[in-house]
């Protein structure tokens, strides 16, 4: 490629690319489940904002270009609630997804700004996302939960301890 990919806190200036990224990213999976009316292909820039402010986001960035990012918050109860990890079409089965996950948990592993210490890692993803559910569990996440949000869509839960 030329170019290394770097990975860096997020701020307000990347909340565009982000989300340009994240509609495209998100089509796959709109196309997966039949439904173009999922939250990540209807938010809005406000909203993702909001999202950076209230927790923390990091990028991926080859050059000057985001090809990657994920956010996160912790709840007062210690549970990091991971969120939104998305890697450009065409960056994707080269590992960087899996070094956004790594990075996103040894920052809450270690965040000053908590009010609790984090004592574990949670996210969710349909139940047809192979891909997806793959690269949870090489990460140590377990299957905790699942919730049918209609005929087509399984919510499945995993987390692992911080």
């Amino acid at each position: 490629m030329g170019l290394s990919v770097t990975i860096s806190a997020a701020d307000a200036r990347d909340a565009e690319h982000i989300l340009k990224l994240q509609y495209l990213c998100y089509q796959s999976e709109a196309e997966l489940y039949g439904d173009w009316s999922i939250e990540p292909l209807t938010q809005s820039l406000d909203a993702l904002r909001a999202e950076l402010e209230e927790g923390h986001g990091l990028v991926a960035r080859l050059g000057d270009e985001v090809v990657a990012s994920v956010r996160a918050r912790i709840d007062e109860d210690g549970t990091v609630r991971i969120a939104k990890l998305i890697v450009h079409p065409r960056m994707r089965r080269h590992g960087l997804g899996g070094r956004l996950l790594d990075a996103i948990e040894r920052h809450f592993a270690a965040a000053p700004e908590a009010t609790s210490p984090a004592k574990r890692f949670q996210l969710f993803t349909g139940h047809r996302s192979e891909v997806n559910l793959r690269l949870y569990r090489s990460k140590g996440y377990a299957q905790v939960a699942t919730k049918e949000l209609g005929p087509r869509l399984t919510l499945v839960t995993l987390e692992k301890a911080a």
